[in-house]
């Protein structure tokens, strides 16, 4: 199953509820990631442009772009960024395939 990260960034209103009500974060991440057909394998929290970070194992790329859409609809999210993690061996592979398509590609102005 393909492996996500999930960054976000809190809106002060929401930092400000949980701040006045903080609540287990880990347990609506893993909620929104097993709605989706997935598990939540971790989530952390971090200083600078982002807040946090769940990693998530879902079962495709629509059902990462669902997760996203859904937490970031709440409302809580000052932004949210999906990204698709790749393995060292899965990098292979897309390397040769880049390699083939490469051979085909045509710069700009050439």
């Amino acid at each position: 199953m393909p492996r996500y990260a999930l960054f976000f960034s809190y809106t002060a209103e929401a930092w400000n509820r949980m701040i006045q009500n903080p609540g287990d974060r880990a347990a609506a991440a893993r909620a929104v990631a097993e709605s989706a057909g997935g598990t939540l394998e971790s989530i952390y929290f971090m200083f600078g442009c982002h807040d946090g970070m769940a990693i998530c194992d879902l079962p495709d790329g629509e059902a990462a772009a669902a997760a996203s859409i859904a937490v970031n609809s709440s409302g809580a999210f000052r932004s949210v960024e999906t990204r698709e993690l790749i393995t060292p061996e899965r990098l292979v592979a897309i390397l040769g395939r880049a390699g083939e398509a490469s051979g085909v590609y045509r710069a700009p102005g050439t």
